[in-house]
């Protein structure tokens, strides 16, 4: 006998046929449906759902009832990848969005930038090359300058080239809650705080911070301010071709 002659066999007994839910039941079932998917973490597929529910419940039957009574609400049931998960409306993402600060972690030598500047202002860049004894980057200084932790402050008019003098902002005094630069820690302060060796070299010293006047140790500026800005940049183009 061929397969096509094959009879079912004898004694067999029938596909069982499917529950008859009534109304109460399979509106219980779109119910524990929807607290699934409200607390799951990740979107669920069917087969996971049904596990959850009394077996032979219709889980296609209940997430389509779901989708038609979320539908044009703030919350709708969408389909992910196969999976089944509640999303916010497209049409009111823009009231869910915030903005969030990302915090920027300062390098080292950026801080110690930040510090010879703080200490020893007005200074040019190779005051600060001088003290830390390495190149400055670019980008160390570019940083404190977006920050608005550090401004130019002219020229210096006594030195070859009349190179560019930086200095701390107010930014800066407001972000460290100083009053003035004269307020930065001195060498016994650093002392208590752990931060210098007890036993310093000789001839060691901390430099005491003064408030910078715009025009102390620099050229004024002319009234457009063209010129200097020329200057600047042509400066900062020279010394990106250095680094």
């Amino acid at each position: 006998m061929t397969s096509s002659d094959e009879t079912p066999e004898e004694g067999r007994p029938p596909a069982p046929a499917p529950p008859a839910w009534t109304d109460e039941e399979r509106a219980l079932h779109q119910r524990m449906v929807e607290a699934l998917l409200f607390a799951a973490a990740e979107p669920l597929d069917t087969a996971t759902i049904a596990a959850r529910l009394p077996t032979g419940a219709d889980v296609e039957g209940a997430i389509a009832a779901l989708v038609e009574a979320y539908r044009g609400g703030g919350v709708e049931l969408v389909r992910v990848s196969g999976k089944w998960r509640f999303v916010t409306a497209a049409d009111l993402a823009h009231i869910l969005e915030t903005e969030q600060l990302q915090p920027r972690k300062l390098s080292r030598a950026a801080l110690e930038t930040l510090a010879i500047i703080a200490y020893h202002q007005p200074c040019t860049r190779a005051d600060i090359e001088d003290v830390r004894g390495v190149q400055v980057s670019k980008g160390s200084l570019d940083m404190l300058l977006e920050l608005g932790w550090v401004a130019l402050k002219g020229r210096r008019k006594d030195a070859p080239g009349r190179p560019v003098l930086y200095a701390t902002t107010e930014a800066f005094l407001e972000h460290f809650g100083l009053e003035s630069v004269a307020d930065l820690p001195g060498m016994s302060d650093l002392k208590a705080a752990g931060l210098l060796d007890a036993r310093l070299p000789p001839g060691f010293a901390v430099p005491s911070p003064r408030d910078v006047d715009d025009n102390d140790d620099a050229d004024e500026e002319d009234d457009a301010g063209s010129e200097f800005a020329r200057d600047f940049l042509d400066n900062a183009d020279e010394e990106a071709a250095g680094d």
